[in-house]
């Protein structure tokens, strides 16, 4: 690529508008193909959102462990960003892994203009445990990205990083701390109760002056689960990108991913903690009109 390309942003005219909305994931690439960039672009598909991508790192994992993340020069994703808003009509992004200030900076200044929703996924470990955000870029992905996020996405763990503190022990515990991180500035938080523990997994969406939403599924046993909070953040985006309200897009994201972790299993793919199907719904008509 000439590093030289320069890009003006347009607006584009109804002669070139798509046909489907246009999500944007940045984030980082998965080498397995189960989570991040791969995972996103996946359920933007499903979905029937058309999918653009913007790539923050790229990582050396599998399903059972991260070995490495090479973060992508600054100047490279913010061209990528420019590239993508000068040319297509974007109506939401996803925001994954982002593991140094330089690249939240960037990020930051490319869409300190976009207009539309942006789901913020604060990904800072690895399904395997490996952490993936750097100690120095929190405060940065506080300052820079909260104020801009429509929904925060954080679990439990994550929840506490952000505000250095005790991870919450309790369904109380995490309405206060996704309070507290309304107060940094993000318009909505999906406080996410997987890593909790029982039969139920329940979810809560925060807003201001607003009763808490509780979203409740039974909990899936299974070992693969490899990506599931950013397929999760990402099919909460293309909701929005079709105008969906925030709570409709969240109940159909929701079930989308109670149907993927279903249907994991049957792809057996790895021997750590394996990806959810993303495309199941669509597999299993393929096959319904084979028969």
């Amino acid at each position: 690529m000439d590093q030289k390309q320069s890009f003006s942003r347009t607006n584009p005219t109804d002669n070139h508008a798509a046909s489907v909305p246009i999500c944007v994931t940045i984030a980082g690439s998965d080498s397995s193909g189960g989570a991040g960039i791969q995972a996103d672009l996946k359920a933007f598909s499903a979905l029937g959102v058309y999918g653009a991508s913007v790539i923050a790192a790229i990582t050396v994992q599998n399903t059972r462990t991260v070995s490495a993340v090479h973060d992508v020069p600054p100047q490279i994703v913010a061209g990528q960003i420019e590239a993508v808003f000068s040319d297509l009509d974007v109506a939401a992004v996803k925001i994954g892994m982002v593991s140094v200030p330089e690249t939240i900076e960037a990020i930051a200044h490319g869409l300190a203009h976009f207009s539309g929703p942006i789901v913020l996924d604060p990904v800072m470990v690895a399904k395997s445990g490996d952490r993936l955000l750097s100690e120095t870029a929190i405060s940065s992905l506080r300052k820079k990205l909260l104020p801009l996020a429509t929904l925060l996405t954080p679990n439990r763990p994550e929840a506490a990083c952000l505000l250095d503190t005790g991870t919450a022990g309790s369904d109380a515990e995490a309405e206060e701390q996704g309070r507290a991180l309304l107060d940094l500035g993000a318009k909505a938080v999906l406080m996410k109760g997987g890593h909790a523990e029982g039969a139920i997994c329940t979810d809560l969406l925060i807003r201001r002056d607003r009763p808490t939403l509780r979203i409740e599924a039974p909990r899936i046993l299974t070992n693969n689960t490899h990506g599931t909070g950013c397929t999760l953040s990402s099919a909460i985006a293309a909701g929005l990108s079709r105008n969906l309200s925030l709570e409709t897009a969240l109940a159909q994201a929701h079930a989308y991913l109670q149907g993927a972790i279903r249907a994991a299993d049957s792809l057996k793919v790895g021997q750590g903690h394996g990806p959810v199907h993303h495309f199941h719904a669509l597999w299993k008509q393929a096959e319904r009109e084979a028969i």
